[in-house]
């Protein structure tokens, strides 16, 4: 069985707080891999980013000054243009997310998992690193047409080290 995790599609990280032009392009590309998957009957699993009321007072509002993905909040919801309804949905605190990993190591014959989404540079890498430290020998992918990174650049970049780790990025 093949896992696609579609990492914090959400409202602030395309065209909200710290949305992005290139990643209002990649919803159509995401929509049409989740299509994909659930038309050959495979897992999808979402992530987001989740924060408190209290954001600035934590370490990353303290570096990232912006509020975003308050729970609750119009930004901290999935893209209505993507369809949730039938799948699991991880709240993650952070970057990377252990219960992310620790979710799809229950189910049974997993034998690839792919990553896309938001942002390539930070939530994708570290999930994506999580999950090859995780399952050595399960190949990890990222569609790189279904992701973005807060620039260009360091889009570009993250999947460079990806690749350095192993992850085929294509």
């Amino acid at each position: 069985m093949k896992v696609l995790c579609v990492i914090d599609m959400q409202n602030d990280f395309i065209d909200g707080a710290l949305g992005t032009k290139e990643a209002e392009a990649i919803v159509e590309n995401v929509k049409a891999k989740i299509e994909l998957y659930r038309k050959n009957g495979d897992t999808v699993i979402f992530t987001r980013d989740t924060h408190s009321e209290d954001y600035m007072n934590t370490q990353e509002g303290k570096n990232l000054p912006v509020p975003h993905c308050i729970k609750g909040s119009k930004g901290w919801e999935v893209s209505e243009k993507l369809d949730t309804a039938s799948y699991k949905i991880i709240d993650k605190p952070t970057f990377g997310s252990f219960e992310l990993a620790e979710y799809i190591s229950t189910l049974a014959d997993v034998d690839e998992i792919e990553l896309i989404g938001l942002c390539t540079d930070i939530c994708v890498i570290s999930n994506a690193m999580i999950l090859k430290a995780r399952f050595t020998e399960t190949p990890i992918k990222v569609d790189s047409s279904c992701c973005a990174g807060v620039t260009p650049e360091s889009h570009t970049n993250a999947l460079g080290a990806m690749k350095m780790c192993q992850i085929n990025c294509f």
